[in-house]
C-alpha cells in the first residue's frame, strides 16, 4: 500500500493529511508532493496530519527522512527565494512518532523548523493557528 495525501490550504497554511503504510520511498515522494503545495499556495506554515500512517519506522529510515526532508526544504527555499522558512508541525502516534524524535532531530540539525506532536491542538498553538 502507498502513502494517500490530501492538501487544503488557507492564507499561508498549509493542511497535508497522510494515510497509508510508511515506506521511506513513499514518504519522500509524498513530502516532495508537500513541498510543491508549499510552493504554490506560498504557504509558510505547514500541519501534516499524519495519525493515520501505520508501519513502525527503523531508526536509519527516521534518520534518513529527516535529513532528507530538511533538506528538500533548504533546497526549494532557495531554488523559489522564500522570504522565510516554512514551520512544519507533525502529528503522529507511535510508533510512527519516534519517542526518542530521532528522525525530527536530525531534521532541525540540518535547518529545518519543524516538531512533531501528539495531538492537532498542539501544533496549531506551535504554529499560531489559534
Amino acid at each position: 500500500m502507498e502513502l494517500n495525501s490530501t492538501f487544503d490550504a488557507d492564507k499561508g497554511l498549509l493542511y497535508a493529511t497522510l494515510a497509508g503504510r510508511f515506506s521511506l520511498s513513499g514518504a519522500k515522494t509524498t513530502f516532495m508532493e508537500i513541498l510543491d503545495a508549499v510552493v504554490q499556495h506560498q504557504a509558510l506554515r505547514v500541519l501534516v496530519d499524519a495519525r493515520a500512517l501505520t508501519g513502525a519506522p527503523m531508526p536509519m529510515e527516521r534518520y534518513y527522512y529527516g535529513a532528507f526532508v530538511a533538506d528538500a526544504t533548504r533546497g526549494i527555499a532557495t531554488k523559489h527565494r522564500v522570504p522565510s522558512m516554512p514551520h512544519f508541525a507533525y502529528v503522529m502516534v507511535e510508533p510512527i512518532a519516534d519517542p526518542q524524535r530521532f528522525g525530527e532531530t536530525a531534521a532541525i540539525n540540518r535547518g529545518m523548523i519543524t516538531k512533531v506532536f501528539p495531538n492537532i491542538e498542539e501544533a496549531e498553538h506551535w504554529l499560531e493557528i489559534k
